[in-house]
């Protein structure tokens, strides 16, 4: 009998030393790292962000912002602040202070306000290697919930959206991210806690689709609208997105950059056109500089560009043309 006990006691241990352990579920794991990612990222840059309020006129407005400076500037969306006759920033723990306008730029949707807030900084990161599908999280005060944090993905990049002066932003990031009125001036960020976008809007009606003004656009906006207190710009009247460059054409004219800029529209009686660009050219080079994509031209139209000749370099089919172009200054 003490045998068969023996072996019965050791048949309970085998088939118990079988039985998964539902704790070492690798997709447990999985949730796990994704969750202190969010909680990570939060948590870094939480703190620095802001809920703005708006008095314009009779009426009242509110939005989101992020203190990006150590001295007070906080960078948040032109339509959240435009028009305004008062501006107050509120931090997370419920501190109140007054903010004055520094710089407002309706062509790309960013403004600059300052203020006296304790709120800690966060500086902008870049949004130049991002990839569709990568992790993000957005933070701001949608309906007047202070604080809220979303997370997606980013849903496509190089996207084109009209900005409330008519023209058109280009470069704008896409992601599924849930934002709501209210959101509009709080940043997206990644899964390090780097602040890739500010943002912006959202297609009402649609689910899933939100847009944000990617990092290194907003970083070159800001610095000119605390210089300047807004944004000088030539023009030369072409509007189109970010493409990859064939690597036989890379290798064979020597290109800096793998990518260039596709034109897809040449305004007539514009600059471009004068100088003989057309559409499906594609711009790998001005004044000297590599273009890559839109913020770069962007960067370079500036208003010491107005009335002064230059070479714009093009892809046209497998040819590497150098044209003469003349950008005139852009009324605001």
């Amino acid at each position: 009998m003490d045998s068969l006990q023996f072996l019965a006691d050791e048949a309970l241990s085998d088939s118990s030393a079988e039985k998964p352990d539902l704790f070492q579920n690798p997709d447990l794991e999985l949730l796990d790292s994704y969750s202190r990612a969010v909680v990570g990222a939060v948590q870094r840059v939480g703190p620095a962000v802001v809920h703005i309020q708006v008095k314009q006129g009779r009426g009242e407005g509110a939005g989101s912002g992020f203190v990006f400076t150590p001295d007070g500037f906080i960078l948040t969306n032109s339509h959240v602040v435009h028009g305004a006759s008062a501006l107050f920033v509120s931090t997370p723990a419920g501190d109140r202070f007054p903010a004055e306008i520094v710089g407002d730029d309706p062509d790309t949707d960013l403004a600059v306000i300052r203020s006296s807030v304790t709120a800690p900084s966060v500086p902008l990161g870049s949004s130049r290697k991002l990839t569709v599908g990568q992790l993000v999280i957005a933070i701001g005060n949608p309906l007047g919930f202070q604080h809220t944090v979303t997370a997606g993905v980013i849903s496509a990049l190089e996207r084109t959206m009209r900005s409330r002066s008519g023209r058109l932003i280009d470069g704008v990031i896409q992601t599924d991210a849930a934002l709501n009125p209210g959101n509009s001036g709080g940043p997206l960020v990644d899964s390090r806690g780097q602040v890739i976008g500010v943002n912006t809007a959202t297609i009402m009606g649609a689910q899933g689709i939100c847009f944000a003004i990617g990092a290194d656009t907003a970083e070159f906006v800001a610095s000119r609208l605390i210089r300047d207190g807004r944004v000088r710009r030539s023009y030369i009247g072409i509007m189109g997105q970010g493409v990859p460059l064939h690597r036989r054409l890379v290798r064979y004219y020597d290109l800096p950059s793998e990518s260039g800029l596709l034109v897809l529209n040449v305004v007539p009686g514009s600059p471009a056109q004068g100088a003989g660009v057309r559409e499906r050219d594609i711009v790998v080079g001005f004044a000297g500089n590599t273009v890559a994509n839109v913020d770069d031209l962007h960067h370079l139209l500036t208003d010491a560009r107005g009335g002064v000749r230059c070479e714009i370099k093009i892809v046209r089919g497998t040819e590497l043309l150098t044209l003469s172009i003349t950008p005139e200054p852009r009324a605001d």
